[in-house]
């Protein structure tokens, strides 16, 4: 009898960083070409987007600086853990964020690295840099939100108990 495939999505790897860092403006999901190894690696749960990017070059698109650990089990096939990986998708998508990435000050990053019914896949972001101040006034606006969220918390509680 067959397995049955594991469905879902199941979260290998976040970037917190790129969502402090840029103001995201659209998303993209695409596959990645992977060896045996690194895959292996990432089905233990180790991988590091945090200075990752991605590169449109010659129609193709790459995604670069992302760490997977070589796998320790791993023989001579073993991939290097810096490596540059070729992203899977459509040619109008590609073109689509290589015209909007030329824009100034835009980038693409990765944001999150995850299995969707037994495939890898990379979660991508056209995004804007922020400047230093909008980071204050994001991390700001998030502790505001946390305080009020709190004290409406603590008054509920008081008020159940009276």
């Amino acid at each position: 009898m067959a397995k049955e495939k594991d469905t879902g999505r199941k979260l290998i790897a976040q970037n917190k960083k790129a969502r402090h860092d840029y103001t995201i403006l659209d998303t993209y999901e695409c596959g990645l070409v992977l060896m045996g190894t690194e895959v292996k690696s990432l089905r233990m749960g180790r991988a590091s987007l945090v200075d990752g990017f991605v590169q449109i070059d010659r129609g193709e698109a790459w995604l670069h600086n992302i760490h997977v650990p070589e796998y320790v089990q791993g023989t001579w096939t073993n991939h290097s853990a810096k490596r540059k990986r070729k992203l899977l998708m459509h040619r109008a998508e590609i073109d689509k964020l290589e015209s909007k990435a030329q824009e100034t000050g835009h980038t693409i990053v990765p944001l999150a690295l995850y299995f969707l019914n037994g495939r890898v896949k990379v979660e991508i972001a056209l995004a804007k840099g922020k400047k230093e101040y909008d980071k204050r006034q994001t991390l700001r606006e998030k502790q505001d939100t946390r305080e009020t969220n709190r004290a409406i918390a603590a008054a509920r509680r008081r008020q159940r108990s009276a």
